[in-house]
């Protein structure tokens, strides 16, 4: 009999008995199932409503079970439709009677609720930790490269001339928004809703206080209601996660651009490219080509949690086990591409004569012959509009700005002198854009110095959570 089959004379269908579980899936928050019934076990005996000795034999019963499911000796069932009545059929089979007080005072709408609260909480502080490893990889190719000068690109073509570790910490910039983003699901999902119940709260005197202490919970929902059909937290991470995989998608774009013939600013190492089963020559870089494809499945799962959400009334509904499934989708392949990203930036290499080669026949500097001719007097309009002529002019004889004569720049502008060819010269342009954010050296040298501190005070608050996942999962041990 199903442990809630007492109301039922009848057998559930097979297929809907397949339908309606979710075993399938939720067996991976096994060991945040098993905690948190720990700890309110734990409780239960402490305010009398359990005895001591039914407590002693539900933890020991379920810290064996934990220690069968690690070691792969536990097989899961479809019929008992979930990791809770999972964990308890086998508890109840183990120690008799005690097991089944076990669930006196919860339900299995704030059980399963605690469960993912813990289990994103978890996933969190290991991903957090992955966004820092990639910015660390970031920061060391910026500091690598650091006198590599490339083309910046508006619209995809060539506008003015950028180092390229300026281009890199761009990236670093938006990880570190990411990690911020990352801080804000943390706060949401610190939250404790195991008393709440199936929707009401209970009669039975819980102590909710001392399960959020002892699962190392930051706060307690307020209402009781909202605590089990709350799943902001889901949409808080997945909105992160979504963000995160948007800018890897760009930077993908990027490296499959620059690693191109065409391009040839950069080549990916061997071990992060495939092959052509019928073109020899191809090395692919499929690696940055999935990223960019799975950035679509991770707004699918926002937004399908998003749609899920918006017409379910208070307060569970069985709608709401379609949050899982997406969420455990999307920190499998978020951990991926983060792992997998450190590594490509720590291998690839980075053509500076080639990045040189094409700055030398573009017009990427004609912005800082505006500037020149402003800083001279003329009104900035009027100094475009000289340069603009003087690019048209370069392009009918073949030729770059660099290589007018000054008495070619002087027919167009008095205001021309001797040094202009020295404002035209590319370290000059890269070196004068010395603004706070700019990418003058001496700018994207404090970029880079910003980003150790900024990894450094993410890794602090990264061991603050992985201390407190860490204390949770002593419980089994």
């Amino acid at each position: 009999m199903k442990l809630w089959g007492g109301r039922f004379t009848k057998a559930t269908d097979k297929s809907v008995e397949e339908f309606n579980a979710s075993i399938q899936f939720d067996c991976r928050m096994y060991a945040e199932d098993i905690c948190g019934s720990i700890a309110h076990a734990t409780m239960l005996a402490k305010q009398g409503i359990i005895s001591q000795e039914d407590k002693d034999a539900i933890v020991k019963g379920l810290k064996h079970i934990y220690t069968q499911i690690e070691a792969g000796n536990f097989e899961f069932s479809v019929e008992l439709e979930d990791i809770h009545m999972n964990v308890e059929k086998r508890l109840t089979d183990a120690i008799g009677e005690a097991g089944k007080r076990l669930h006196t005072g919860r339900s299995r709408n704030d059980q399963v609720a605690l469960d993912t609260h813990m289990y994103v909480r978890k996933e969190i502080a290991s991903v957090a930790k992955l966004i820092v490893q990639l910015q660390e990889s970031i920061v060391k190719a910026a500091e690598k490269y650091g006198d590599v000068i490339m083309p910046g690109y508006t619209h995809l073509q060539r506008a003015q001339p950028v180092l390229f570790s300026h281009h890199m910490m761009a990236y670093f910039s938006m990880l570190s928004r990411d990690f911020i983003h990352l801080q804000y699901a943390w706060t949401m999902a610190d939250m404790m809703p195991l008393g709440a119940g199936a929707l009401a709260g209970t009669t039975y005197p819980l102590d909710q206080e001392f399960v959020a202490q002892t699962l190392h919970f930051g706060k307690l929902y307020d209402n009781s209601m909202d605590a089990v059909s709350d799943r902001d937290y889901i949409i808080a991470f997945l909105e992160f996660a979504a963000v995160l995989m948007m800018h890897l998608s760009r930077l993908s774009e990027e490296f499959i651009l620059w690693s191109s013939s065409e391009f040839k600013f950069i080549e990916l190492d061997d071990s992060h490219c495939t092959g052509s089963s019928i073109m020899p020559q191809k090395k692919n870089p499929d690696i940055c080509e999935l990223v960019r494809g799975k950035t679509g499945r991770f707004y699918g799962h926002l937004m399908g949690v998003l749609t899920m959400m918006k017409g379910i009334p208070m307060a569970y509904d069985k709608d709401m086990q379609e949050d899982k499934e997406g969420v455990f989708d999307a920190i499998d392949n978020l951990k991926f591409a983060l792992t997998i990203y450190s590594a490509m930036i720590d291998k690839m290499s980075v053509h500076k004569d080639r990045m040189r080669e094409v700055l030398e026949k573009d017009f990427s500097n004609a912005t800082d012959m505006a500037d020149y001719l402003a800083k001279k007097g003329l009104p900035f309009r009027e100094a475009h509009a000289v340069v603009g002529k003087a690019v048209h002019y370069c392009i009918e004889q073949g030729k770059v700005l660099q290589q007018l004569s000054l008495e070619e720049l002087q027919g167009m502008s008095p205001l021309f002198a001797e040094d202009i060819h020295h404002y035209l010269d590319i370290e000059t342009c890269v070196n004068q854009r010395n603004t706070y954010n700019g990418t003058a050296p001496s700018s994207v040298q404090r970029q880079c110095r910003t980003g150790h501190d900024t990894v450094s005070k993410e890794q602090d608050q990264i061991q603050q959570w992985h201390d407190t996942v860490a204390a949770v999962y002593d419980l089994v041990k």
